[in-house]
């Protein structure tokens, strides 16, 4: 008979481990990462992209231009795309069949559509961010340090998730599937009135209308009209979803007290920029060159275009002072340099376009006749006028005129035309075929002058 077991001589087993449930990831990040909303957010960022790209040539180098190129681009492209892409959104549930599935869900009806909306509005305003960003660094290199707003970027971001919230609720509500496109189309339409209307509403848009280059937006403008637009998107959606409908009072009456106080402030949403009106100049030419503040980074490139003027000019008396690039009519002892404003004209990402048409323009703005009445101008002294012209600034496209000019008046047997060509042609050859020191002498007399308008035939050297 063998002996008892004692109870340390029983096998061990183990206790069974305890068994790991996995949370269900939470459908907020289902619907960050599936459907319709990465997709839109993509789609925004392309085209934002895209018409940026084709336009940089009349923003890239001014920050208020880049400012409002960031801002008109993305409410009148990404606003429309956010009301269609969250009507289609908001009609999703109904499209499947599963409305009243997701009706009796324990998650309130405001959770359900935070988490079906709330998805969409963040991938737009990512995709914005980057459009601002890789405009904002765009500039960058070209543009005069100042005058930079970094908090306009909150009005159009605020404006692109109200209207995808917007248009969620209005998905949820309409039954018909063209909805989204057609409510795209008319949200283009009001945009666009809202922007080109010259009435009091244009103040309630994220893009101030009249904003021109010498104006500053104020930095607390974005947040008032971030602050308008996100208290209506949360008016419409308590209105929607809300179990107590009268909450959505909340949220109305916030966006009415934004909304009067964006039309009280009016144009007091912009200031001067103190730059516009102070010039940068050169020192080392006759006469001077002067831009304007805001854009002073462009001094040595407007420099470099008018050196071979200036350098025709050294040695002559009786010059302007300066040439300068502020708004209205140049003073007495000045001559206005043309206009490196709007960008994409004469100047594109800090450098001129043309600089032998740029001198051309110059120099008729050091000569002045071009703003006077061709009436008050006598023949000879025109004549003159255009000699002393073509030599400060010699134009290839000129020349080209001159010789269709030419041959045109020879065609149609115009005398007078052609004694008028040939004139010209012998006043610019003699000026052309003077010794340094006797032209500079006959300029020096022709530029005596400081009136240029009404001048007679004997206060001008003739040729």
């Amino acid at each position: 008979m063998s002996a008892p077991t004692s109870l340390d001589d029983r096998p061990h087993t183990s206790a069974p481990a305890p068994v790991r449930v996995r949370r269900a990831p939470h459908p907020l990040r289902a619907e960050l990462l599936r459907g319709l909303p990465p997709w839109a957010g993509l789609g925004l960022a392309v085209t934002l992209g895209a018409y940026l790209y084709n336009t940089s040539e009349t923003w890239q180098g001014s920050w208020t231009d880049t400012m409002g190129m960031l801002r008109a681009g993305g409410v009148m492209l990404g606003g429309p795309l956010a009301l269609a892409a969250g009507c289609w959104q908001g009609g999703r549930e109904r499209r499947r069949g599963t409305d009243v599935l997701r009706a009796a869900s324990a998650r309130g009806p405001l959770a359900q559509f935070l988490v079906a909306a709330l998805p969409l509005a963040c991938w737009l305003t990512v995709a914005y961010a980057l459009a601002f960003a890789g405009g904002t660094l765009a500039s960058r290199p070209y543009a005069t340090p100042g005058g930079f707003v970094p908090t306009a970027f909150v009005s159009t971001a605020a404006a692109l998730a109200a209207c995808s919230l917007i248009g969620h609720v209005v998905g949820a509500l309409a039954r018909w599937r063209l909805a989204a496109p057609l409510l795209g189309v008319a949200g283009y339409g009001l945009f666009g009135v809202a922007a080109t209307t010259r009435n009091a509403l244009r103040f309630l848009g994220p893009v101030p209308e009249g904003f021109t280059s010498d104006q500053l937006l104020v930095w607390w403008h974005p947040f008032l009209t971030a602050w308008w637009v996100l208290a209506l998107a949360a008016a419409a959606a308590l209105a929607h979803t809300a179990r107590r409908r009268w909450t959505a009072l909340v949220p109305l009456a916030a966006a009415v007290v934004a909304a009067t106080l964006l039309l009280q402030v009016g144009d007091g949403m912009s200031r001067p920029d103190p730059r516009a009106h102070r010039q940068v100049c050169t020192t080392d030419t006759v006469p001077q060159i002067c831009v304007n503040g805001t854009r002073a980074r462009q001094l040595p490139a407007v420099t470099a275009a008018m050196r071979p003027l200036t350098d025709r000019l050294k040695g002559v008396r009786n010059l302007p002072t300066r040439f300068e690039d502020l708004p209205g009519r140049p003073a007495a002892d000045e001559a206005e340099l043309p206009m490196l404003y709007p960008l994409g004209w004469h100047l594109v990402r800090g450098r001129i376009t043309d600089p032998e048409q740029y001198r051309w323009e110059a120099a008729a703005g050091l000569i002045d006749g071009y703003d006077c009445p061709v009436r008050d101008i006598p023949a000879e002294v025109a004549l003159v006028d255009q000699a002393v012209q073509r030599w400060l600034g010699p134009s290839h496209i000129s020349d080209i005129i001159r010789k269709q000019h030419l041959k045109s008046a020879r065609a149609n047997n115009d005398k007078a035309a052609l004694r008028r060509l040939k004139a010209e042609q012998r006043a610019y050859d003699h000026l052309r075929t003077m010794s340094p020191a006797d032209r500079h002498t006959w300029l020096s007399r022709y530029f005596e002058d400081q009136e240029r308008c009404g001048r007679t035939d004997s206060e001008v050297p003739q040729l």
